[in-house]
């Protein structure tokens, strides 16, 4: 079969579930998928015999509900929320359970009152952009009725708080973290784990203005209805992409895989089909590309299709990675001290302090890497027994900073960033080093490479406010249709944004689908 109603370009979960949404309304819909796998850069994969890696995403924090019903997909067997620890070199740590941090353990009476009073302006403030994250953003000068309601909804929200409550969020909306963190606890563990998780995978240390939003967008998801949860990720039958790619093929979607797309074909404006590496021609009406906004639109079509401003704009999206991700094969499960053994199946962190974060970032605006890295851990076999030969363990980590553009290139940079990942690990884990059977390391150019991401930018772009919604990825395209007349975005690069959501793909699809069909 050649023709089509709908072609999907990228199996990751977002491509997924729009095609599966999509052939739910009767079209017929193929997915083509460049790898051998799909998933995208949530699949799991065998980095070492026996040894199974989650992928990127090790964490699972805003699996959007809407989406999961939509696809009729049951996530229920991972709704035990994963604790966080945040390690401190002493082997007291502080430990945040619950729904980020609904309770604490290891800190004192009175900084657990005051992470409480954080926690809860963090979740209310999170909770008024949440409000626009689940749908369309709307068209500068064509604001719509639904539009409007939102945003009266959302402002009466605020409101209804007081006024103080009111001027409060104008006030910290573009502040930076640290400033925000020191206000409320006195805890460096504490503002060291809040510094962190607003800078993950953002090219902005917790000093930089508007790095709050960071915080904010991580507590716009939540794992069973509850706001700030995190679950571990499983491998293999129970990964995301597995759950997804099921949904796919019940839909009754057809799936390419190893097959790369080398051309959106258009002709006067509108996109028409797409050119396989295979030399075939497969056409639809509509295309939709679930992969980075720069891949498709400086790789796949045409220059003269799309015009010279737009492709400038496309050109100009802020996407240079700056984490680094390590799967180690372990031949045991290791000991953190001070950790009890029911927490390792959590989510650790490393980040000591405000300025640990901060200095850790330093270096990644001048092109190198940190001598003092943050990370964050899991041990996913922990969780999933399958991902590891038994008694042996898997840990997964994501490493802060790694610029994409290392002044001396990674080819010499890596196995030096390597060596110290692995000392400040022996630091929080003594004798790791000697249970390692295998490693596995990439840096965000390696990410490039391997998940087809320009800039190894696992958001498909940077989460700052000038690429957020009416503006991600950029203006023209903000609404999932594009200037190129038949063609539609669908990933991460899209509003509203990265992480294991499925969002972009909901929304991308509820868009083609209220037009009028071709």
């Amino acid at each position: 079969m050649t023709s089509f109603d709908a072609i999907v370009i990228g199996g990751g979960h977002n491509g997924l579930t729009a095609a599966t949404l999509l052939a739910r309304s009767g079209r017929k819909v193929v997915v083509i998928e460049a790898d051998d796998t799909l998933g995208g850069a949530a699949r799991s994969f065998e980095f070492h015999p026996g040894f199974v890696s989650p992928g990127l995403a090790h964490i699972i924090n805003r699996l959007d509900a809407d989406v999961l019903s939509a696809l009729e997909i049951d996530h229920s067997t991972t709704h035990v929320t994963a604790p966080t620890v945040a390690l401190s070199p002493t082997g007291v740590h502080a430990v945040l359970r619950g729904a980020y941090g609904k309770t604490i353990d290891g800190v004192s009476r009175e900084e657990a009152a005051r992470f409480t009073d954080f926690r809860g302006k963090l979740l209310f403030q999170a909770g008024i952009f949440k409000r626009f994250l689940k749908r369309r953003p709307p068209e500068v000068g064509e604001i719509a009725f639904d539009d409007l309601k939102s945003f009266a909804a959302a402002g009466l929200h605020l409101l209804s708080k007081g006024r103080e409550e009111g001027r409060d969020f104008l006030r910290m909306l573009l502040m930076n973290v640290a400033d925000v963190a020191d206000e409320y606890l006195t805890d460096d563990r504490l503002k060291g784990l809040a510094a962190f998780d607003a800078t993950l995978g953002i090219h902005l240390g917790p000093r930089s203005p508007t790095s709050l939003l960071g915080l904010y967008y991580r507590l716009t998801g939540e794992v069973a209805g509850a706001t700030g949860a995190q679950v571990v990720a499983k491998g293999n039958g129970q990964s995301i992409a597995a759950l997804f790619d099921a949904a796919a093929t019940k839909a009754g979607v057809a799936i390419r895989t190893g097959t790369r797309v080398e051309k959106i074909v258009a002709d006067r404006g509108r996109a028409t089909g797409i050119v396989l590496s295979t030399g075939e021609t497969l056409t639809a009406p509509a295309i939709i590309s679930a992969i980075h906004p720069q891949a498709t639109f400086m790789a796949l079509t045409d220059a003269a299709e799309i015009g010279t401003g737009f492709r400038r704009a496309i050109g100009n999206i802020r996407t240079k990675g700056n984490v680094a991700k390590l799967d180690l094969a372990l031949d045991r499960v290791p000991d953190f001290p001070g950790v009890a053994r029911a927490d390792l199946a959590g989510r650790l962190v490393i980040a000591r302090s405000i300025d640990h974060v901060e200095q850790a970032f330093n270096p990644a605006k001048y092109g190198q890497f940190s001598t003092d890295p943050v990370m964050e851990i899991t041990l996913p076999s922990l969780t999933d027994p399958s991902l590891a030969p038994e008694g042996a363990c898997t840990l997964s980590a994501l490493v802060e900073f790694a610029p994409y553009a290392l002044a001396d290139g990674w080819e010499k940079g890596k196995p030096a960033f390597l060596k110290i990942v692995l000392e400040t690990l022996e630091r929080y884990c003594p004798g790791v080093g000697a249970t390692i059977v295998a490693t596995h390391f990439l840096t965000p150019a390696d990410m490039e490479e391997r998940y087809n991401l320009p800039g190894g930018h696992w958001h498909h772009g940077e989460l700052q406010a000038d690429q957020l919604l009416i503006n991600r990825p950029v203006n023209a395209a903000s609404g999932y249709a594009t200037p190129l007349e038949g063609l539609y975005l669908a990933s991460a690069g899209s509003h509203p944004g990265g992480g294991i959501s499925g969002l972009p793909g909901l929304l991308a699809a509820r868009q083609i689908l209220s037009e009028k069909r071709a």
